[in-house]
C-alpha cells in the first residue's frame, strides 16, 4: 500500500509564501513523475506543476512560473512545492499525485491540503 500525504497548507496574505510537501510512504514503488494539482470551488481541477523523478526535470504551468518551484528529495521520498508571491486566485485544495510510467494514469493521489490566500 502506498500513501501520499500532503502538508504545509494554510492561510496566507497575498504576496506571502507557503511550502507544500508530499510525502510518500508504504511500500516502495517506482515512479516516473509526481505532479501537483489544485482544485478551487466552482472550478475544475487543474494541473500546477510536475517533476520527473529520476531526472528532476520540472514542468510548471505558465500561471505559476517564476512564483512556484517544484522539487523533490529522493532520500526523504518527498516532493515539495515552494509557492511565493501568492495571489488570491491560487487559493485551492492542492493535491499531489504519482505516475508510474510515461503516459499512464495516476496511480496514487494524496488527500489534499488547503491553501487560502487573503487579499
Amino acid at each position: 500500500q502506498v500513501q501520499l500525504v500532503e502538508s504545509g497548507g494554510g492561510l496566507v496574505q497575498a504576496g506571502g509564501s507557503l511550502r507544500l510537501s508530499c510525502a510518500a510512504s508504504g511500500r516502495t514503488f517506482r515512479r516516473y513523475a509526481m505532479d501537483w494539482f489544485r482544485h478551487a470551488p466552482g472550478k475544475e481541477r487543474e494541473f500546477v506543476a510536475g517533476i520527473v523523478w529520476s531526472s528532476g526535470e520540472t514542468y510548471p504551468v505558465n500561471a505559476v512560473k517564476g512564483r512556484f518551484t517544484i522539487s523533490r528529495d529522493n532520500a526523504k521520498n518527498t516532493m515539495y512545492l515552494q509557492m511565493n508571491n501568492l495571489k488570491p486566485e491560487d487559493a485551492a485544495v492542492y493535491y499531489c499525485a504519482a505516475k508510474i510510467a510515461p503516459g499512464s494514469e495516476y496511480a496514487y493521489w494524496g488527500q489534499g491540503t488547503q491553501v487560502t490566500v487573503s487579499s
